[in-house]
């Protein structure tokens, strides 16, 4: 029996550069990641434009932007149509959608025109077992520096999560900020773990041996940070 096998998806990696490209969008020409140093980017792809999934998507980041922004971070979008499908799509959704309550809503962040699926395999955004020619839902974080931080994959069927989007942004930028770790489940006023811990005394050290520190065992070791504190370091910008 004739068996064939798939060419790997080539992706980038947590820790790597964001790749870079020059693009046309609804906002006009972007250079990626450049015009966005020292600033935080949510790069995402959605299947098509004109699907419902998809629509929801892109409302609920219209109405989240402003959050976003206030934790420093943009959001750029991308799918594999052209920039008058795009334009024509979220008139349409201004226009006529309306998603848990929100409706007349405009979409003023970005949305890359990719019709030539360069952006989408530059990031790995075409999975021919999912579909050939749409990408996946992917969401990738990039740091101030550039750096990719966290990708998030999912089906066509599944719409995102957008809590956890927001939660993932804020406790990167937690731990980037004071130096520690976020649990499970972590949200501001949560304990956070000193990581790593080689020893409690050790940890305790790294903290100035701050008293709120709690060790159960050599390997895990949390503290309090404070909720105000925690917002008023990472929404400074």
């Amino acid at each position: 029996m004739e068996t064939t096998t798939q060419a790997p998806v080539s992706m980038p990696r947590i820790g790597d550069k964001a790749p870079a490209f020059k693009a046309k969008t609804t906002q006009g020409d972007m250079d990626f990641p450049k015009q966005y140093e020292g600033q935080w980017v949510i790069l995402f792809s959605h299947p098509a434009d004109f699907t419902p999934v998809c629509t929801s998507e892109f409302l609920t980041f219209a109405v989240l932007e402003q959050q976003f922004a206030e934790a420093n971070c943009k959001l750029v979008g991308l799918s594999i149509d052209g920039l008058y499908s795009h334009i024509a799509w979220l008139r349409t959704i201004q226009e006529k959608i309306s998603y848990k309550g929100h409706k007349n809503v405009e979409v003023k962040f970005p949305l890359i025109d990719d019709i030539s699926m360069n952006v989408a395999k530059l990031y790995g955004m075409i999975h021919p077992g999912e579909a050939a020619t749409q990408a996946v839902r992917a969401v990738f974080f990039i740091d101030p520096k550039g750096i990719i931080r966290a990708i998030i994959y999912y089906p066509q069927s599944l719409g995102r999560n957008f809590d956890e989007l927001y939660r993932a942004l804020i406790a990167m930028q937690t731990a980037d900020e004071f130096g520690i770790a976020t649990p499970a489940d972590w949200r501001p006023g949560d304990d956070v773990i000193v990581s790593p811990a080689a020893s409690c005394s050790s940890a305790k050290n790294r903290m100035d041996g701050k008293e709120d520190m709690v060790c159960q065992d050599w390997f895990f070791c949390q503290r309090k940070l404070d909720k105000e504190k925690v917002l008023k370091a990472v929404l400074k910008k």
